[in-house]
């Protein structure tokens, strides 16, 4: 009664149906991993050379 009850499973067929966007599949986790790892690298090597740029004018 006004819309609170359950809709029957007959009604919509389509609930259980989802989409899958670009670049969500299982394939994507190896590309995904080598982004992570290439962008920790080039996070600790930028820190290193600033730090290092940084020590060296304080010097």
């Amino acid at each position: 009664m006004f819309g609170f009850g359950k809709k029957k499973s007959g009604e919509d067929g389509e609930e259980h149906r989802y989409y899958l966007l670009p670049g969500m599949g299982r394939s994507n986790r190896r590309r995904h991993k080598l982004i992570f790892l290439w962008s920790i690298a080039a996070g600790l090597a930028g820190s290193t050379l600033i730090g290092l740029a940084i020590w060296l004018l304080n010097r």
